[in-house]
């Protein structure tokens, strides 16, 4: 018994040291600074993992809020400067570039959503100053939520990845990756009202949040359509349920006057049940059907109104930031 738990000790070990390996080359400790009149003065610290070998680093837009550069410090003692190409408050991610050309080691991306709870995970980044860190942990919980912090419209960051994995100031930024090195979220916060708490919190990377990197890449920004509503999941009543084969809508609670809501017609206890034919059950699911593709055109909305189902027609616009 006690030579296969050493096996086992063992296994988990050469797993955390393959991910290090891999994966310290490829996050940076970041160095934030902001103008002020005279030149610069330093703002925070965070990390950052490399994307691209031309220089792309993605890291959370809360580590340079407010920022427009600084310097990011490779755990082979290198160091770059960096602009801040875009960040997306929304999602708390933004993506960085190195200004000097410098040659990056790229960390692999790979899918969130094949992830599940009690998965090894192994989180790098720069806690409280030291550069290089490796702590390790599994996923506690999926789908977590927290309030976008540059939100005035309500937004959720959904789908939020849970762990015990050990976070500190400065993490924020770094790699949360899986056992084959793949980074599977961007660290972003701690829970508590201190630090060290056993819950932290990552941003996934899967199809969703990849294309936020790629808008912030290519536009520097982040579009996403405005219907101006507000509202919560709640259960079906029976004959909707019958009706639609779907157990679960959002009530609307508020429309916002003059809002693509209130001029489309929705109205307040409406229940909301899909954006053209695509089944919405939850907040988080309209907000990631409200792509900037739908931005100026007419969608049809699906509500349960009055013992019927009915389709209102609605243009949403951009939303404001």
């Amino acid at each position: 018994m006690v030579d296969e738990e050493v096996d086992l000790l063992d296994a988990y070990s050469r797993t955390v040291m393959a991910v290090a390996e891999r994966l310290i080359p490829s996050v940076a400790s970041l160095k934030v600074m902001v103008r002020v009149p005279g030149g610069r003065r330093p703002q925070g610290s965070g990390s950052a993992v490399a994307i691209t070998a031309d220089g792309f680093l993605l890291t959370s837009a809360h580590v340079v809020e407010r920022s427009s550069g600084g310097v990011a410090v490779f755990a082979d003692g290198a160091e770059a400067e960096f602009d801040v190409v875009g960040a997306d408050p929304l999602s708390d991610l933004a993506v960085i570039r190195t200004t000097a050309g410098a040659q990056l080691t790229t960390a692999t991306l790979g899918d969130a959503d094949r992830l599940r709870v009690g998965q090894l995970v192994v989180a790098i980044g720069n806690p409280l100053g030291f550069a290089g860190s490796v702590s390790a942990g599994v996923v506690s919980a999926l789908g977590r939520s927290f309030a976008a912090a540059a939100s005035r419209v309500g937004r959720m960051v959904e789908n939020v990845i849970q762990t015990d994995a050990a976070l500190h100031p400065g993490n924020s930024g770094g790699a949360l990756a899986n056992g084959a090195g793949e980074v599977v979220g961007i660290n972003t916060a701690v829970v508590g009202p201190g630090v060290g708490q056993g819950l932290g919190l990552a941003v996934p990377i899967n199809v969703t949040t990849r294309g936020i990197v790629s808008a912030l890449m290519t536009d520097g920004r982040v579009r996403r359509a405005y219907l101006g509503i507000a509202g919560g999941s709640r259960p079906l009543p029976p004959k909707a349920a019958a009706a639609t084969g779907r157990e679960r809508g959002i009530e609307i609670l508020t429309v916002v006057a003059g809002s693509p809501a209130d001029r489309g017609g929705l109205r307040l206890e409406d229940l909301l049940l899909g954006v053209d034919g695509s089944p919405v059950s939850n907040v988080g699911d309209l907000q990631r059907l409200m792509t900037g593709d739908r931005i100026g055109k007419q969608v049809g909305v699906e509500v349960f109104r009055r013992g019927k189902v009915q389709t209102v027609a609605v243009v949403p616009v951009e939303l404001p930031d």
